[in-house]
């Protein structure tokens, strides 16, 4: 039994709820719960009976699932311990961004509180995961992050790569491999307006950088640009 009395599984539940409304803004419909979850639905509905029961969640009669305020306290704590957990697992054991996500899964259920305090002041109290998923504060605050989706750029325009979605560790390793991670810089190319698909250029690597194209290109999917968060970057002066 995990903490509050909520089992591993319904604590899981619960930080999928909050994540899934956090990109979306929306309740959550509960086959979207068993699709990101990879569950049968009669499974999903077991868990929100008791998640409902305890408190956490409310159900509105078409189906759409909302946390209530003690709900979002739970899943904030959750959310905190995992995105923590991810960070640590790249800066101190050198994992990459697409390795974390199933490591943090199968470890946040059983690590302390005072851990992730610890954890959080070793890495000295950061602000982002490294994903660029905006790790809750210990009183529950979430920054806004302000940023677009990839899938709403234009041709031509510079663009800094700020936040990816981590559900899809495949779309996470094509980035890696192609050089694209936090601070990137690309360009968004041409295409036909019957193309399903988006060719960006990469710039450069990081926020630090700034030189002339290199060269490197790579092709996403328009589900890939909706995952994808970007900041626009001012033209360089000629």
């Amino acid at each position: 039994m995990a903490r509050g009395g909520l089992s591993a599984s319904n604590e899981e539940y619960l930080k999928t709820l909050w994540t899934l409304q956090e990109w979306s803004g929306s309740p959550t419909a509960p086959g979207d719960l068993a699709a990101r979850t990879g569950v049968r639905p009669s499974t999903v509905s077991d868990a929100l009976r008791r998640l409902q029961a305890a408190g956490l969640i409310e159900r509105a009669p078409y189906g759409s699932v909302t946390l209530t305020e003690q709900g979002v306290a739970q899943a904030l704590a959750l959310v905190r311990r995992h995105r923590l957990l991810e960070l640590f697992l790249v800066r101190t054991l050198g994992y990459a961004w697409d390795e974390v996500h199933a490591e943090a899964d199968a470890i946040e259920h059983t690590v302390s509180a005072l851990m992730v305090e610890r954890i959080d002041a070793a890495l000295g109290f950061p602000r982002l995961d490294p994903h660029g998923d905006p790790i809750p504060s210990a009183d529950g605050a979430v920054e806004h992050l302000g940023l677009a989706p990839l899938a709403d750029a234009g041709a031509g325009e510079r663009l800094r790569v700020r936040r990816v979605d981590d559900r899809d560790a495949g779309l996470l390793r094509r980035l890696r491999e192609a050089g694209v991670g936090l601070g990137t810089l690309v360009v968004v190319e041409p295409s036909s307006p019957f193309e399903d698909v988006a060719v960006v250029s990469v710039v450069s690597a990081t926020d630090d950088d700034g030189g002339a194209e290199d060269g490197r290109r790579l092709t996403l999917s328009r589900e890939d640009c909706e995952r994808v968060l970007i900041s626009p970057e001012p033209s360089r002066a000629p």
